[in-house]
């Protein structure tokens, strides 16, 4: 996609007051100011977050985060004591990172801003459709164990 043209309006003009900015504050309390800046945009997309959001997704959303935590314990519990049964670390691992796939989808389906794109599948076949990936993903994670 090519860049964006900016027209004479968005062009910030080189006649600003330069005088000023020499005589402006330090660069710490600019520095401070981004910072607020971006808590300030943290805060607006978590109250967007909350206002918006259907409590459905929300807790697809909290499932979703379980899961990247169970990832990231089995991971750093493969690293500090071993991996001796391998097979046993690569199913649970896979379980998570496949559970992790299925349920993203899952709120990509259900999610009322995607209803355009999905317009054919149903809440209700999404579901099935998840039940059944979990319960065929489980299926060979646990038969993977030996």
């Amino acid at each position: 996609m090519p860049p964006k043209q900016r027209g004479p309006s968005t062009v910030p003009s080189q006649t600003s007051t330069p005088a000023k900015s020499s005589t402006s504050a330090p660069a710490k309390s600019s520095k401070s100011t981004s910072s607020t800046d971006a808590q300030d945009i943290v805060r607006q997309v978590w109250n967007n977050y909350v206002k918006k959001t259907p409590q459905r997704v929300k807790l697809l959303d909290a499932f979703l985060g379980f899961l990247v935590v169970v990832a990231a314990l089995q991971f750093f519990y493969c690293l500090i004591v071993g991996n001796f049964p391998f097979n046993a670390f690569l199913a649970g691992f896979s379980a998570t990172v496949g559970q992790f796939v299925l349920t993203a989808s899952l709120r990509i389906q259900t999610n009322p801003e995607n209803k355009k794109e999905f317009e054919s599948i149903s809440h209700e076949r999404a579901f099935a459709d998840f039940v059944f990936g979990s319960l065929l993903l489980h299926f060979f994670c646990v038969n993977f164990i030996n």
